[in-house]
């Protein structure tokens, strides 16, 4: 991570001027949560000094969810959901920033990732669109949540799209990085300018057994290479990347990610109980929810855009920015921007 975002640096500047409005983060408050730890089940460390404190479970749907909650327990509810190779500390400064102004911030491992695990060993381990969707309302069916404010990027982002187009009366508002993530199944076999197909050699590699095996064999390896390339602007140190490989150790990972990128791309079939969901998905459905959109401008795998081409799939309002010196894992790299983003929208629920 950069100096400009640095954890001594934000403490230092705790009261943030954003696009939404001044975000108030009194010091003793954030250090109160910096220090609070946390004690993650089953094989994963236990580490201190995590401002998303204690991870909590509960069960949704067909998973015991693994998550971190900030902030009021009747505030403004947010869901921030994180991307792959990544996990819930894409969100360790986004999460305090909201809490701080009222919100109740929900930071859930998606299926696959760090204490998220599957009620059933009989359950498949499905990683498809469809899937990781149900999961957002499943979670905040269980937490007694109806509406609320869906944000994210990578997996997570598409988790929300996805939420957001076919729930909209449980998604107050909607930030998605890299637009209108929903995939259009029936065009995978399209190429993809040379760049970005180049940028997805790892979509490709996890179609052979060969990408099977190297991913259960070199999981942090193959992650830190796509952190550095995702993100070539992101200084990111050697303990910011351990914290969050912790979270691949999940006995799941392998199984969920290589499902996910054959699914996609044709190479593997979905299961017949997101049948409907898919179905519904591959008719490209509008998002009609108040949405924000934005782009990294220093993204290694997906370049910023004007918005436009994506124009059509929002039916609702929409604004779209450019975050000039954040890369593909935006909320970690640029966290005030996205706050603000989603501060934007949840402010609207008082």
């Amino acid at each position: 991570m950069s100096a400009r975002y640095s954890r001594r640096n934000f403490l230092d500047n705790a009261v943030l001027t954003l696009a939404a409005g001044p975000f108030m983060l009194p010091q003793a408050s954030y250090i109160h949560m910096y220090r609070a730890g946390r004690r993650v089940a089953g094989n994963f460390e236990t580490r201190q000094h995590d401002p998303l404190g204690t991870i909590r479970q509960i069960e949704a749907g067909e998973l015991s969810i693994g998550y971190a909650e900030l902030g009021p327990e009747n505030g403004i509810p947010v869901l921030l959901l994180h991307g792959w190779p990544y996990d819930i500390h894409s969100y360790e400064e986004v999460a305090p920033l909201l809490a701080s102004r009222g919100c109740r911030v929900i930071v859930p491992h998606l299926r696959g990732h760090g204490t998220t695990r599957f009620l059933s060993d009989a359950t498949p381990r499905a990683g498809q669109q469809a899937a990781v969707g149900k999961d957002v309302i499943a979670l905040m069916d269980a937490l007694n949540i109806p509406r609320a404010v869906l944000a994210g990027y990578d997996w997570g982002g598409r988790a929300a799209c996805v939420a957001a187009a076919l729930w909209p009366e449980r998604c107050a508002g909607l930030v998605s990085v890299n637009g209108y993530l929903i995939q259009d199944i029936a065009k995978a076999s399209q190429p993809l300018p040379a760049s970005m197909e180049a940028a997805f050699w790892y979509q490709y590699y996890f179609l052979t057994e060969r990408g099977h095996a190297g991913l259960t064999a070199n999981r942090r390896e193959i992650a830190h290479l796509m952190w550095k390339r995702n993100s070539p602007a992101w200084n990111f140190d050697d303990a910011t990347f351990n914290r969050s490989a912790a979270a691949f150790d999940n006995p799941d990972y392998v199984d969920i990610t290589i499902h996910s990128y054959r699914h996609r791309l044709g190479y593997a079939k979905g299961f017949p109980h997101y049948e409907d969901i898919e179905r519904r998905l591959a008719a490209q459905p509008a998002i009609t929810v108040p949405t924000i959109t934005l782009d990294g401008g220093a993204d290694g795998v997906v370049p910023a855009t004007d918005g436009k081409a994506a124009a059509v799939r929002f039916s609702g309002e929409r604004k779209h920015r450019i975050v000039t010196r954040a890369g593909h894992n935006l909320p970690q790299e640029d966290p005030r921007a996205f706050a603000a983003a989603v501060w934007e929208l949840a402010s609207r629920q008082h």
